[in-house]
């Protein structure tokens, strides 16, 4: 896919959700003052079907949208000779990366997922309260959505975000194995699986706001 059509498809995402929270945001806030914040991202893990569960230390936070600052899987080779950093300054870490659903190797997230309120959205028809617990004394977090949302209705579906790792030992898990010809990725395709990998698949949540 150019690197063109990916720009306007992020485009796209900022516009829906912009357009859908300046409709749909007052009702859900009428009680509660809101701030509108630079377009994050949240890297999930859970049930589809969950409105609450536990489990938020293991979710990652983009403070910015990763894609733009990503290497082409095409480019990994120029990306091990600078060292594994990218353009924008970030370190690839071979025993622990990102593709989205272009065949973009993205900057990791922040671990663990901070904790607080965000105003959480799918881009389209759904919006709702995320709630992030601090960690307990044994580091877990729980979470919960307002309004009866589930993990589903705030899942952007066209974002796709897995996670790489080794399965056999430091250094085995590399793009090279990755098969470039599958991008982009159609609606409900599943990311590729990599030789000497473990895949894991996270539900994308784009951030909007926070109340104050």
């Amino acid at each position: 896919m150019k690197p063109k059509s990916y720009i306007n498809r992020r485009k796209c995402i900022t516009f829906f959700a912009s357009a859908f929270t300046f409709s749909a945001v007052k009702p859900l806030t009428a009680q509660t003052k809101y701030k509108r914040i630079r377009t994050q991202y949240i890297a999930a893990l859970a049930p589809s079907e969950a409105t609450s569960g536990t489990g938020a230390e293991t979710w990652g936070l983009w403070r910015i949208d990763p894609g733009p600052i990503g290497v082409w899987l095409r480019f990994y080779k120029l990306l091990q000779k600078a060292g594994n950093i990218a353009p924008a300054g970030w370190r690839f870490n071979i025993n622990d990366w990102w593709l989205d659903e272009n065949g973009l190797i993205m900057k990791a997230p922040e671990f663990p997922m901070p904790s607080g309120k965000y105003y959480v959205t799918n881009g389209e028809e759904h919006i709702s309260l995320l709630t992030v617990d601090p960690p307990d004394s044994k580091g877990k977090q729980t979470w919960s959505l307002s309004d009866g949302k589930t993990i589903a209705d705030v899942t952007h579906g066209p974002c796709r975000s897995t996670r790489y790792t080794p399965e056999n030992g430091l250094g085995t898990c590399s793009p090279v194995n990755a098969n470039q010809n599958v991008f982009p990725l159609k609606p409900g395709e599943d990311p590729p699986p990599v030789q000497g990998c473990k895949r894991k698949k996270y539900a994308v949540l784009i951030v909007f706001g926070k109340p104050v």
